[in-house]
């Protein structure tokens, strides 16, 4: 039988148990049954995903915004975002868009402001530009990517990239979000000397948050290997009904150098009230003008930056997700792809007018992947969700981010199973296929884990005698690759 059919044989039993796939137009629209999904599945996974990646609503404001000048990134002007108008407009993006994804792509993955970008946005960049002129930088980007997309520029490298990289791409990708787990549950915290890394607090576990990311990623792991539906739902569930309880009784409070045992982002206790009214402000408010401010030159650079991060991090993530998701093809080709990719641009756009930075698609789609979602319908609940959000956000910060990071984790390990895939018997192979699945955690940069992957595959072919085999458009990636490796001597350059 074939794996379709398996599927589709699934999908009828499940029918059958009244779990079933969805009938009529719903079905047609989504090919739910087709790919071997049910409703309930694609609800689960919707709202899995929307709870692993929840915390961004809390999470972007913070990074891009403040309360006041003191506590938030300033630009060159003075200017500041206010975290309440970011997380309006944060919640608005990435449920519109996601919403979008779902209907025309097709495929279960989410889209929010990407962490990479507003990070770089609110260290490296505004002390140059405005906020306004830097969101336009984002909007430029958006627009490039657009571009390459609609033409098939954007698909035509994609298809370039060979298939052992595109496993190898799936597999760091789950290192690497299994390592933003660890970090994020204070699993895994930096050390004041040695080693770069070490085990919670000074080679131990010592804190309840901690613990109760422990106690999730062990109860989520069970009932995923029990085959129980539903289960990182569960286990999500259940988990955060541990964390309140262990606030309301040991009173742990936000971590802090004083409180380092304390929840780190969000502290899980039920709200007083579930309303909010939000501030939609920020929408439109970007200009063009850093061309003007810092030159054509030192503004074009900035504005590489932000595509090949952009360009490559989402890409990468949508193959991983893809293959993750049994949706992808022997080479990691996946249905609809042009689609997937003119709309994740268009995310950087919509980033750009909405003063929420540029958003992309969220590797925290795999909770929802490995929840059983398979179509775009989960992509619309999630969206949905984020929309209502921008209502709930008192709800919102009551699963805290140790209990997200159990999600991950456990999802990254049904990421690794993609590296059978990979014969590591050439050493042609093998080295670009370690490098890429190394560099992404250890830089924090799915990118930067890419682009070495890259640069490595086309210069060993080329040293082997073997150039033939490289893609022509790989050799032109792999030279832009370099250029972005040595883009801060440039930037340098260029200033000067």
């Amino acid at each position: 039988m074939t794996l379709l059919g398996m599927r589709r044989k699934t999908a009828e039993n499940d029918d059958a148990r009244g779990t079933g796939p969805a009938t009529g137009r719903l079905d047609r629209f989504f090919k739910i049954t087709e790919r071997g999904s049910t409703t309930g599945r694609e609800l689960r996974g919707g709202l899995v995903t929307f709870f692993a990646m929840a915390y961004i609503v809390i999470l972007n404001p913070l990074i891009l915004g403040g309360t006041s000048a003191e506590n938030a990134p300033v630009d060159v002007a003075g200017g500041w975002l206010q975290t309440a108008q970011v997380g309006a407009m944060t919640g608005l993006a990435a449920g519109g868009l996601t919403i979008l994804f779902g209907l025309v792509a097709n495929l279960p993955f989410a889209l929010a402001a990407g962490l990479g970008i507003n990070s770089f946005l609110a260290v490296a960049v505004i002390g140059d530009v405005t906020w306004p002129e830097a969101m336009g930088l984002v909007l430029v980007n958006g627009l490039l990517i657009v571009l390459l997309a609609v033409t098939g520029a954007r698909s035509a490298i994609f298809n370039a990239v060979p298939r052992q990289l595109k496993a190898a791409i799936t597999v760091g990708i789950g290192l690497f979000i299994a390592f933003i787990g660890f970090v994020d549950a204070g699993f895994v915290t930096r050390t004041p000397g040695g080693p770069p890394v070490q085990l919670g607090d000074g080679g131990s576990i010592t804190s309840v948050p901690t613990l109760v990311f422990v106690v999730g990623l062990l109860t989520m792991g069970i009932l995923v290997a029990r085959k129980v539906k539903g289960g990182l739902l569960i286990g999500l569930v259940a988990t955060t009904v541990v964390a309140i309880v262990a606030e309301a009784v040991l009173q742990l409070g936000p971590a802090s150098d004083d409180n380092p045992g304390g929840w780190h982002l969000t502290v899980p206790t039920l709200p007083s009230s579930l309303v909010s009214v939000p501030d939609l402000s920020l929408f439109g408010q970007f200009s063009f003008g850093a061309f003007d401010r810092i030159g054509a030159l030192a503004a074009t650079m900035l504005v590489f930056t932000l595509f090949f991060t952009n360009f490559f991090d989402a890409m990468g993530t949508m193959t991983g997700l893809a293959k993750q998701g049994g949706l992808a093809d022997a080479d990691g080709n996946f249905p609809r792809i042009k689609s997937a990719l003119v709309v994740e641009g268009v995310g950087a756009v919509v980033g750009g007018a909405t003063s929420s930075s540029s958003n992309t698609v969220f590797v925290d789609s795999a909770a929802g992947v490995g929840e059983g979602a398979r179509t775009g319908l989960a992509s619309v609940v999630t969206g949905g969700l984020f929309l209502v959000a921008m209502f709930l956000t008192p709800l919102t910060a009551v699963v805290p981010i140790e209990v997200a990071s159990a999600v991950l984790v456990v999802v990254g390990a049904m990421m690794m199973g993609q590296i059978k895939e990979i014969d590591l018997t050439d050493f042609t192979v093998t080295l670009p296929v370690f490098l890429t699945i190394v560099t992404m955690p250890l830089t924090y940069s799915i990118a930067n884990g890419i682009g070495i992957g890259f640069v490595t595959w086309v210069l060993l072919r080329f040293a082997c005698g073997r150039a033939r085999d490289v893609h022509p458009l790989l050799w032109v990636v792999a030279a832009g690759f370099v250029v972005y490796f040595v883009r801060g001597p440039l930037t340098a350059v260029v200033g000067g």
